[in-house]
């Protein structure tokens, strides 16, 4: 039971640490259309906030309700890749700064940023989202909740990779390897 309230409580805090990313996304969002942003890709979105509170919800659901074993080395191990993902998804906000949020907005004429996880490669924050999907809930076990979200979630980058990189093009110098556009993140 103690596993169980831990996890509980890590989901928690997974839950307050979105919480905090749609203040700073709500903010940046608003700068970005000050200044003539132009946002793309509206279909998906609300299926995005769904899913990705879907996981969530749906980890707790299933590790309370099956309450599995879990053995420690996989516990341990997913946590590490759940912080690492944090670290990742955060690299990529301080990277994009004011230009980061859960939509996907471009500035006309500002440049593609090329710095940070950026230089490394085209989508990390994506790559964030796609390491947390599968951790997360296996911390405790849960791997129904890590299955349907990775399946719903591939769905789902297709289409905003898709709409981000055609805002991407917009950009002067856009180029493969760059990002300005908003990063899911909901």
């Amino acid at each position: 039971m103690t596993g169980l309230v831990a996890f509980t409580v890590l989901v928690g805090l997974v839950g307050l640490e979105r919480v905090a990313e749609l203040v700073v996304s709500v903010r940046n969002a608003a700068w970005s259309r000050e200044r003539g942003g132009v946002e793309t890709g509206l279909g998906h979105f609300p299926f995005m906030v769904v899913l990705h509170t879907g996981l969530l919800v749906g980890a707790l659901v299933e590790a309370w309700v099956r309450r599995p074993e879990v053995p420690s080395v996989l516990a341990w191990s997913m946590l590490a890749l759940v912080l690492a993902s944090q670290g990742l998804r955060w690299w990529c906000i301080g990277t994009l700064g004011r230009r980061w949020n859960t939509r996907v907005i471009v500035v006309p004429g500002l440049p593609p940023v090329r710095s940070g996880p950026y230089r490394l490669m085209r989508h990390p924050n994506y790559v964030a989202v796609v390491v947390e999907g599968v951790a997360l809930p296996l911390v405790h076990a849960a791997w129904v909740t890590a299955l349907v979200f990775t399946v719903l979630n591939a769905g789902l980058l297709a289409v905003r990779i898709r709409a981000e990189d055609a805002a991407l093009a917009t950009l002067p110098e856009a180029t493969a390897g760059t990002a300005t556009a908003g990063a899911a993140g909901a």
